[in-house]
């Protein structure tokens, strides 16, 4: 009984309404220069367990301590600013979409940068910032949402991945499912660290359909270019706090 309730289901998965979703460009025209496109689900600080999805008004968003989705694409995202940066959207002075090359002052390959190692910051941090952005796309939506991981949680994210493809299966494939643990930095500063775990694979059919949304997603993905949440260093997220003090 359980089987045949499990296969209804997945047969009446949010994920096949994606049949009649194509992100084409006609839309991605559309989202250009509204706040970056997408809205993002965030992390709190402090070694809070609950994630604040998007909620149906724009000031009350949804506490959940999990959720899961499916992760269609994601890139990391680095940036440096000259001066300490103290809030709003300017760009960063360098920054970089692929954490190969930057762009801007001083630019060039970011493994051989001084910026991007630990020490050129303050705290023995380092001066450039790293995110991993991660766009996801929730069972029964349509439109994709961002999560922008802060350096604590890149760790826990690179094993995901590398568990995954272990077995011979892309992030794009499966279901994760997200949560949230209270962790403590070696200064004893707690700060909130986001865990990982496959939910359920996806079906052939399902994989058809999110393949296609993953390769339109991965192309728009540089359209959208740095913001407050992931160039802001409040306390208990930033590599300033020691946070995470050994290279990943």
């Amino acid at each position: 009984m359980s089987n045949k309730n499990e296969e209804l289901a997945i047969q009446n998965s949010g994920f096949l309404a994606l049949a009649d979703f194509n992100m084409n460009e006609s839309m991605a025209e559309e989202l250009e220069g509204l706040e970056g496109g997408f809205d993002r689900i965030r992390i709190p600080a402090g070694g809070a367990t609950m994630y604040e999805l998007p909620g149906d008004e724009a000031d009350e968003p949804e506490a959940v301590k999990e959720f899961s989705a499916v992760i269609l694409h994601h890139h990391p995202v680095l940036q440096y600013y000259k001066e300490k940066y103290t809030g709003g959207s300017n760009p960063p002075d360098c920054g970089s979409f692929d954490g190969i090359t930057g762009e801007g002052d001083p630019g060039g390959a970011c493994a051989k940068c001084p910026l991007n190692q630990f020490g050129s910051g303050e705290n023995n941090a380092k001066a450039c910032k790293s995110r991993r952005r991660i766009f996801l796309l929730r069972e029964g939506e349509l439109f994709p949402l961002i999560l922008s991981l802060p350096t604590g949680s890149m760790r826990e994210f690179s094993r995901y991945i590398k568990r995954l493809l272990s077995k011979g299966k892309k992030s794009n494939m499966v279901v994760t499912r997200f949560s949230l643990k209270k962790a403590t930095n070696s200064s004893g500063i707690a700060y909130s660290q986001a865990q990982f775990a496959v939910d359920r694979s996806l079906t052939a059919e399902e994989q058809i359909l999110l393949n296609k949304l993953s390769e339109q997603v991965k192309a728009y993905s540089r359209r959208v270019g740095f913001d407050t949440e992931e160039a802001e260093t409040a306390p208990l997220v930033d590599p300033d706090t020691g946070e995470v003090i050994e290279a990943l």
